[in-house]
């Protein structure tokens, strides 16, 4: 009788949602929230997301900031250039080590063929160019390159993908249809349905941070 009552509600809220086997097919990867801030630190005073309560999220031009309090959002708007290059540093430390493809994502050329690569960081993404030339023509259509981006992202770290279940729900991957690929930060975090996106986009830096989890349990095992 537990087992039914649990199969209707998945039911009802798959009904309630949208979620059906259709809906997981229409794409390879569930595209980002634009400019999703995977950080793990307010980039004004270095402390821990969520170490002084919930973070203060902003948008800028496409872009989201996280901060530990209120008074680091003031600091921050002073002098916004000195802020966003410690940003696109961080995130480009961070992205590198995972960037799936060798090769320039516009040209296709080796990322050192033409004296670079040209690292750009848009919308708190990590993208690399063969060179600077490159950047225009990613800018012109950046939409169609992402996604070249992050059907790489999904092909490279699908096979190695630490977890079985949804990082959010604990959900098994696949009792709710095919599972979504979700890109973040240039990582592949793969959730049981589409419903589970709100609550990752909501706190990345926490399902993040599983993730790592995951990948050290399944290393020192």
């Amino acid at each position: 009788m537990k087992q039914v009552s649990t199969m209707t509600m998945i039911a009802a809220l798959a009904v309630l949602t949208g979620m059906t086997g259709t809906a997981y097919a229409e794409e390879e990867a569930q595209p980002a929230r634009s400019g999703l801030y995977t950080l793990e630190t307010c980039p004004v005073s270095g402390q821990k997301l969520g170490s002084m309560g919930d973070p203060v999220v902003k948008t800028y031009d496409g872009r989201e900031v996280r901060f530990c309090c209120e008074g680091c959002v003031a600091s921050f708007e002073e002098d916004k250039d000195a802020h966003w290059k410690k940003v696109d540093a961080a995130i480009i430390k961070q992205q590198k080590p995972l960037y799936p493809i060798e090769t320039c994502v516009v040209m296709g050329a080796k990322l050192d063929a033409m004296g670079g690569p040209v690292d750009k960081v848009y919308r708190n993404r990590l993208v690399r160019f063969c060179c600077a030339g490159c950047v225009s023509a990613f800018e012109r259509e950046p939409e169609k390159f992402l996604k070249k981006l992050d059907e790489a992202v999904v092909e490279k770290q699908k096979e190695d993908y630490p977890l079985d279940t949804c990082v959010v729900s604990g959900q098994e991957l696949g009792s709710m249809g095919e599972p979504v690929e979700y890109v973040a930060g240039g990582r592949l975090v793969r959730l049981c349905c589409k419903g589970c996106v709100n609550s990752l986009e909501s706190d990345p830096q926490k399902y993040l941070r599983k993730l790592d989890e995951a990948k050290e349990d399944e290393a020192a095992s």
